[in-house]
């Protein structure tokens, strides 16, 4: 019988069976260092954990220190504040007791040449002479503080004085202005109801002459031109010598003249056909409306050209939808639009803005 020699440690294990025993040990083997493996990574697991706690642990320190440290930086601005305040205050009460002091030394001098006549009396002199001082030290701080109040109140005085002339300046500045803006607004609005009036007195039908919303008069298709046609038709052409007449006396007054920037004759149709078709129909349209009016009356207006323009515009702006026939038939139309200056607007704001606020004590 041979001898067995078994051990965890040795490569191979000798048995009556020869190296069958190798095996088992090596499976033995393996399972010790998976063991080992595993503790190892438990080990680091748990570290991991201890570790990522103390960060969140230092990380909500840090944060509470930068807390405590914002705070404490605050307290110190203030602090110093209050401490350069009190440094100014000093600096006053150190000049009062500077000259006290002077006042004092030429006492106690005089007080010198006669100290054996009022030895006797001396305790109670020394007692007066510490109240006096006290009381002269709280007189001085009042009178600093009643000369600190006045001096506040003077200038507060001076800006109610500063902010009510401005204010009654800018009260009446306000108010021209808005005389001024509503002249211009009654103006335009003036030439427009002229425009309109003076075309359904001659058409005697007011349904196709109206102010829209955008303070445009608008002419219906219908009481100038055939469908397609930018030719004027023979009954609206009395109309539109009404309307020479209108423009003429307007722009002929000068007040009135100076706000006016431009006229417009706009042409615009519905979406019936190409693009191009219609923009070139709408400003034909817009040429032959203003054409009439600059050469009608023997070109009466004519001086006044200067003002006017056309353009065409096609189915671009439609005022309703082109879905319906109702909404077709109002986007053909002419619109005339009275555009006023703008730098005679800005010169009246601009007037408005030269007022000169008044300025706070040390701006």
């Amino acid at each position: 019988m041979r001898r067995q020699f078994r051990g965890r440690s040795e490569a191979f294990v000798r048995s009556n069976d020869g190296e069958q025993g190798f095996w088992p040990s090596y499976a033995d083997m393996m399972s010790a260092v998976a063991l080992i493996l595993f503790f190892v990574m438990l080990l680091s697991y748990i570290q991991n954990l201890i570790t990522g706690n103390k960060l969140q642990n230092t990380k909500a320190a840090l944060e509470d220190t930068e807390t405590r440290l914002a705070a404490t930086q605050e307290l110190l601005t203030e602090t110093r504040l209050r401490l350069e305040e009190t440094q100014l205050e000093l600096s006053g009460t150190q000049e009062e007791l500077s000259a006290t002091r002077i006042e004092l030394e030429d006492t106690q001098a005089s007080l010198a040449l006669t100290r054996q006549e009022v030895e006797n009396a001396q305790e109670q002199l020394d007692r007066v002479t510490i109240d006096l001082d006290e009381a002269r030290a709280a007189l001085v701080q009042q009178q600093m503080e009643l000369a600190g109040q006045n001096r506040l109140l003077g200038e507060q005085r001076a800006l109610i004085a500063q902010q009510e002339t401005y204010l009654k300046a800018a009260d009446e500045e306000i108010e021209a202005m808005r005389r001024q803006m509503q002249t211009i607004a009654v103006l335009r609005l003036s030439i427009l109801e002229q425009i309109r009036d003076s075309m359904v007195k001659v058409m005697g039908d007011a349904s196709k002459v109206r102010i829209g919303d955008s303070g445009n008069i608008i002419l219906s298709e219908s009481i100038l031109f055939d469908v397609g046609s930018s030719e004027i038709k023979p009954e609206a052409k009395p109309a539109l010598d009404m309307l020479v007449d209108v423009f003429v006396v307007f722009l002929s007054d000068q007040e009135n003249a100076k706000y006016v920037d431009t006229i417009v004759i706009s042409g615009h149709t519905d979406s019936t056909g190409s693009d191009e078709d219609n923009r070139i129909l709408s400003t034909d349209r817009a040429n032959a409306v203003l054409g009439y009016l600059l050469t009608a009356k023997n070109g009466k207006l004519n001086p006044y050209a200067r003002y006017f323009c056309a353009s065409g515009y096609g189915e671009t702006r439609p005022v309703q939808t082109n879905e319906t026939v109702e909404g077709r038939s109002a986007n053909r139309r002419i619109e005339i639009s009275v555009i006023l200056r703008d730098d005679s607007v800005m010169q009246i704001v601009e007037n408005y803005l030269d007022i000169e606020p008044p300025k706070l004590p040390g701006a």
